[in-house]
């Protein structure tokens, strides 16, 4: 069999798009639901652990409802089809910044934001300060210079 007929057999075929990620969330509320059940039941409806174990089920539902409902609207990908190759997968995944310094301002703000929750609130302030000042660097890094729109 040829590349060739391999390629029409496989257009024939119907793949779902993005099944296999909402079927991994979906499951995994499957999963967390009778554990949050059986974790509230055991230990008299204990508050702060039934309640991170429910938000957990909450956590996993959106986010496997959500990619449910994308895979509803988008085309199959070539990840999506058992049988393509690698070469169907190629192009341009995104505009990305190699040398910027900008994340790792972020990184740091963010660092200290959760610093700050555990040593004192001054610190998050700080924090705050330095990651808006990281975020507006992030968002206008293209807009001057030799990339200026």
């Amino acid at each position: 069999m040829t590349r060739q007929d391999v390629t029409h057999e496989r257009s024939r075929e119907t793949h779902t798009p993005m099944r296999i990620e909402s079927l991994l969330f979906l499951g995994l509320v499957a999963f967390f639901l009778p554990v949050t059940l059986l974790y509230g039941f055991w230990s008299g409806w204990e508050p702060v652990g039934s309640t991170v174990l429910g938000l957990l089920v909450g956590l996993w539902g959106l986010t496997g409802g959500y990619l449910w409902l994308v895979s509803r609207r988008v085309d199959a990908r070539p990840e999506d089809d058992p049988l393509a190759e690698v070469d169907e997968g190629a192009g341009e995944y995104g505009v990305f910044s190699p040398w910027s310094w900008w994340p790792l301002v972020l990184g740091i703000a963010a660092a200290l934001v959760f610093l700050g929750l555990a040593l004192g609130w001054w610190i998050s302030g700080i924090g705050v300060a330095i990651g808006i000042i990281g975020l507006i660097g992030q968002i206008l890094e293209f807009s001057r210079g030799q990339h200026a729109h």
